[in-house]
């Protein structure tokens, strides 16, 4: 493995950081979530990605990088409101799965349609077409290791 530019690879950590924080700071702000927060929505449309849209609440803390405690409160207004069913999880008494319905699942897709709409007026015209192919790929990069 050749030597890392410690300095190099700060920059661009910092860079990359300050970008995103900087990006969910605009969306945050964005008139798309309606009675949603976006982290509200971030379990959403992670829910989309697992089978049946059910996850365990253990899986979905991890694919959602929120705490245990904090995504409990987020499940229990989303249950609440109608969005999600929270479910036993057979043969574990202690297993919480979260299951997306009906309601929640079209509240998601009617959310990110608008969201596509804001990522592409934050992301898309800051970025040309091969600039934003190079970005997705250095991020899956990354995210490989």
């Amino acid at each position: 493995m050749a030597a890392v530019d410690v300095r190099a690879a700060v920059a661009a950590w910092e860079a990359l950081f300050a970008a995103q924080s900087q990006l969910l700071r605009r969306f945050e702000r964005e008139e798309v979530w309606g009675a949603l927060s976006l982290r509200e929505y971030d379990v959403l449309y992670t829910l989309t990605g697992f089978e049946h849209g059910t996850a365990r609440l253990r899986d979905l803390t991890e694919a959602t990088y929120v705490a245990q405690p904090s995504l409990s409160r987020l499940v229990d207004r989303l249950a609440a409101a109608g969005l999600v069913v929270k479910e036993t999880v057979p043969d574990d008494a202690r297993g919480v799965a979260v299951r997306l319905t009906d309601e929640g699942r079209a509240v998601q897709q009617d959310i990110g349609r608008r969201h596509a709409r804001s990522i592409a007026l934050h992301v898309g015209a800051a970025l040309g077409e091969e600039e934003l192919a190079e970005l997705a790929r250095l991020c899956d990069k990354l995210r490989a290791g």
